[in-house]
């Protein structure tokens, strides 16, 4: 159980995937926003460090951002690859408990969380994994009131929320299962069938009222932010946008890696265990539905049919223990495998610790180096220098992918695009990916064709294309990025 609470963390700690892979690009511009709060004691209402600036623009995620800059402040770029190992790690422990690894069969509890672990591996430190420890949360609050038929685990939830609500705008997902647990629940106390269960027989014991309460409680959390209900149209309009479709995170599931294959396994597990228990539980039911056409849908998030998965499982799992041993529990063996449970999560912290310690570089130029090897490091230096001699005049044209890199690393470069998706337009999107993939002339879309300086990925396809016009001059060169300006 220690090396399935450290593992990936120390992996992390070898491979500093985090700052080199382009799958992390949001990363940058969370931590520019964050230093740009700090700095003015205000969130932003306008799309800072982009050609955009102009345009409304709502931080949902400012106080991710906010946490990111000042680990930023303490560790300086020490302080992502230990997000990551932080996130990765509570992740292995919640995935555990979801199984019901204190509650049930240990080792196929520790199989399946360390399944989750390889399907969500490629996920970067970003609001999203917020959001994933925050979804499994739930999960363990809603499965312990149906467990117990007590009421006090759901008011754990509000102040659930609220931090949700701060800190990624994916708290609307808890928020739609939060309802389509308390209908479930209506529909199962309006009449439950003989046969239903003892766990749903206590359930349906909740008080409705109760229940209620606590589910208006935590809508109203949600709108305790800077933005209050703001928020929810910032969601819906991006769940709905048409320009997602030019995205990879939001293609469906493509069934090129493992990883792929292992969610389906463990998602048809899933609804095998329902269907063999003969189950009538709509919420276990409706959740599956719920989150395997998420999940499915895009490739993004994979983690609610990760989740849900583990839950349905693991209370197969446990409904099996408890029939093995005739209802009654060993009090002894209990506290014992509770006792192991901290002893390794402790220890876990301490290998993280020495894993950070002796994995991670520390110098700032060691792991300026790592970031390079993705990212125009070099290409940005040239441009910061030749910028004061007028050499490469404003605006400047990048790639989707540098965009977040860039108003972190050159923020005297307003950026053409990055990772804000809600600050461009529908419209704006769909232009970009037509003339990075050469569907339309360069010349059509405007923030190529009025640009001062391009940069680009050395290998590109646009890269490689308009470093041979005569219209261009190749200013900067090196084997990840090309500068470009017009002669």
């Amino acid at each position: 159980m220690l090396l399935l609470f450290a593992s990936a963390s120390v992996f992390e700690a070898k491979n500093l995937s985090s700052l080199s892979t382009l799958a992390n690009g949001d990363i940058w511009w969370h931590l520019r926003t964050g230093i740009w709060m700090l700095q003015n004691h205000a969130v932003p209402h306008s799309g800072l460090f982009s050609q955009s600036a102009a345009l409304p623009w709502t931080a949902s995620s400012w106080g991710y951002d906010l946490l990111v800059a000042f680990a930023f402040r303490m560790l300086d770029l020490w302080s992502i690859p230990i997000l990551l190992m932080g996130f990765k790690t509570a992740f292995a422990v919640a995935t555990f408990l979801l199984a019901g690894g204190l509650r049930g069969r240990f080792w196929p509890a520790v199989a399946l969380s360390a399944a989750a672990q390889y399907i969500l591996a490629n996920v970067q430190p970003s609001p999203t994994y917020c959001s994933i420890l925050f979804f499994a949360v739930e999960l363990l609050l809603l499965n312990e009131n149906r467990r117990t038929g007590s009421v006090r685990p759901l008011f754990w939830l509000p102040p659930l929320f609220l931090l949700w609500a701060n800190l990624d705008i994916q708290f609307v997902y808890g928020i739609l299962f939060l309802v389509l647990f308390v209908i479930t629940f209506c529909l199962q106390h309006l009449g439950p069938r003989p046969g239903v269960g003892q766990l749903q027989q206590k359930w349906t014991a909740v008080s409705a009222k109760k229940m209620g309460i606590a589910a208006t409680l935590c809508g109203i959390a949600t709108f305790v932010t800077p933005y209050s209900y703001h928020l929810y149209g910032v969601f819906f309009a991006s769940v709905t946008s048409t320009a997602t479709r030019y995205f990879p995170d939001f293609h469906a599931m493509g069934f090129r890696q493992p990883q792929d294959y292992v969610l389906m396994l463990l998602t048809m597990g899933a609804f095998l265990a329902l269907g063999l228990r003969r189950s009538r539980d709509l919420f276990q039911i409706a959740l599956m539905i719920g989150c395997t056409m998420l999940s499915f849908h895009a490739q993004r998030d994979a983690w609610f049919a990760t989740l849900a998965a583990i839950v349905v499982i693991g209370e197969a799992l446990r409904d099996d223990a408890i029939r093995d041993t005739g209802g009654v529990a060993d009090a002894d063996h209990k506290r014992a495998r509770n006792r192991q449970v901290l002893i390794a999560a402790g220890l876990a912290v301490a290998i993280l610790m020495l894993a950070a310690a002796l994995g991670i570089p520390r110098s700032h130029e060691a792991l300026m180096a790592k970031v390079a090897q993705t990212y125009p490091v070099a290409a940005c230096n040239y441009i910061r220098e030749h910028h004061r001699e007028n050499e490469l005049p404003l605006p400047l044209f990048n790639p989707y992918e540098w965009g977040g890199f860039l108003t972190w690393y050159l923020p005297e470069y307003p950026v053409a695009i990055d990772g804000r998706a809600d600050l461009y337009s529908d419209d704006f999107v769909i232009q970009y990916s037509k003339a990075m993939n050469a569907d339309v002339p360069y010349q059509s879309y405007p923030a190529m064709a009025n640009a001062g300086t391009l940069l680009l990925q050395r290998n590109s396809l646009m890269g490689q294309a308009l470093s041979t016009l005569p219209a261009f001059r190749v200013a900067y060169s090196d084997r990840v990025a090309v500068v470009l300006t017009t002669p």
